[in-house]
C-alpha cells in the first residue's frame, strides 16, 4: 500500500479525533469511538479509553500475504501512535469477526488483566482492554443509559443480559428504589457489582445481582412489579449453562411479552439488538405503544455508523 494511503488514513483520524475530543470533553466522558471503517483500505474500529487505545481489526478476505499484512498492520499502528501521541504499549489490538455468533462477545481472549477506570457522565466504570473481545462498556448505549437515569427516581428497575451492569449503575445514580441485575455469567455479575461499588452504590437490600438464564428467569418474575426493564440480549447464544438456545429473531416476541407481564401498567421496556437483519414482529407483541428510539439514543460518536436497533415498549 502506498504512503499516500497511510497519509489519507492519518488525515482522517486526526480530523475526526479533534472534533470528537471536543465533544467528549464537553460531555465529561473519557472514552469514545473515534473511527469505524471510515476508509475501506483500513477496516478498523478505534476507540479511546483515557490514554489507552482499543483497536479492533475487522476480519475480511484480502489478497495480502501474511508478511504483507503484518507490514500493513505495523504501518497502520504507527499512524495511530502519531495521531494520538501514545506509545505502542498503550494500544490494544483485537480481531473482530464481521458475522455475529462466530466469536462470542464475552469470550475470553487473553489473561493480561489490563483494567482501567474510566468516566462517563459523572459515573465511573472498569474496562478491560486486553482479556476479552469487548471492553466491558458498550459505548453505543451511552445516551440510552442517560435516558434511563433521568426516569429512574424511586423506580424498580430490572436489567437483563446485564453484562457488566452499566445500566444498573445509571439507574442507581438516578435514584432507583431497587435495581436487579441479571446475567448468566458470574464473572460479569462480579464485574457489575464492582462497577456499582465504584460509584458507592453499596446497599444490598436495594441492589441485587442474580445469576440466571434470562429466558427461564423471566418466567419467575412477579407480575406488574417493575417500572423499568432494560433488555439488551445477544443475537445468538448457545451457552452450555442455558437450558435452550437463544435466537433473538425467533425469541424476541416471547421475551418482550414476558417483560411486559412483569411491568406495571405504566411501565417501560427498553429493548435493543445488534442483529443487523432484525425485524420486530410487532403483531406478536402485547403492547399498544412501540417506539423506535434508535436515532435519539445514538451517541455523537456513532452517528451514521450505528447498526443496533433500540425500542421503547410500553404496556
Amino acid at each position: 500500500m502506498t504512503s499516500d494511503k497511510f497519509l489519507m488514513f492519518q488525515n482522517r483520524l486526526e480530523k475526526v479525533y479533534r472534533h470528537r475530543l471536543k465533544q467528549a470533553k464537553r460531555l465529561g466522558i473519557s472514552c469514545f469511538r473515534v473511527y469505524d471503517h471510515d476508509l475501506p483500505e483500513f477496516p478498523f474500529c478505534v476507540e479511546l479509553y483515557k490514554d489507552k487505545i482499543y483497536i479492533a481489526e475487522y476480519k475480511r478476505n484480502h489478497s495480502l500475504t501474511e508478511a504483507a499484512h503484518e507490514e500493513w498492520l505495523t504501518n497502520s499502528l504507527k499512524v495511530v501512535t502519531q495521531v494520538f501521541l501514545q506509545p505502542r504499549e498503550n494500544i490494544y489490538l483485537k480481531l473482530r469477526q464481521r458475522k455475529p455468533g462466530k466469536l462470542g462477545q464475552y469470550q475470553k481472549q487473553e489473561t493480561a488483566q489490563q483494567e482501567i477506570e474510566v468516566d462517563e457522565n459523572g459515573l465511573k466504570f472498569i474496562v478491560n482492554l486486553s482479556d476479552y473481545l469487548d471492553t466491558g462498556l458498550f459505548l453505543d448505549h451511552r445516551t440510552t443509559r442517560q435516558m434511563v437515569k433521568e426516569i429512574a427516581k424511586e423506580k424498580r428497575v430490572l436489567n437483563l443480559f446485564a453484562y457488566t451492569g452499566s445500566f444498573s449503575v445509571y439507574a442507581a445514580a438516578g435514584g432507583a428504589a431497587e435495581v436487579i441485575t441479571v446475567d448468566l455469567s458470574n464473572t460479569y455479575l462480579k464485574w457489575a457489582k464492582k462497577n456499582m461499588e465504584l460509584n458507592d452504590f453499596l446497599d444490598d437490600a436495594k441492589y441485587k445481582f442474580v445469576q440466571a438464564d434470562v429466558l427461564q428467569y423471566l418466567k419467575t418474575i412477579p407480575k406488574h412489579y417493575f417500572d423499568i426493564i432494560i433488555m439488551d440480549p445477544p443475537t445468538f447464544s448457545n451457552s452450555q449453562r442455558m437450558k435452550s438456545v437463544l435466537d433473538i429473531q425467533r425469541d424476541h416476541s416471547e421475551l418482550i411479552n414476558d417483560c411486559l407481564a412483569g411491568l406495571k401498567s405504566d411501565g417501560q421496556l427498553y429493548f435493543s439488538t445488534n442483529n443487523r437483519s432484525f425485524v420486530l414482529e410487532s403483531d406478536k407483541i402485547q403492547s399498544l405503544l412501540i417506539k423506535d428510539i434508535t436515532k435519539p439514543t445514538t451517541p455523537f460518536d456513532f452517528e451514521g455508523k450505528l447498526f443496533r436497533r433500540c425500542y421503547l415498549i410500553q404496556k
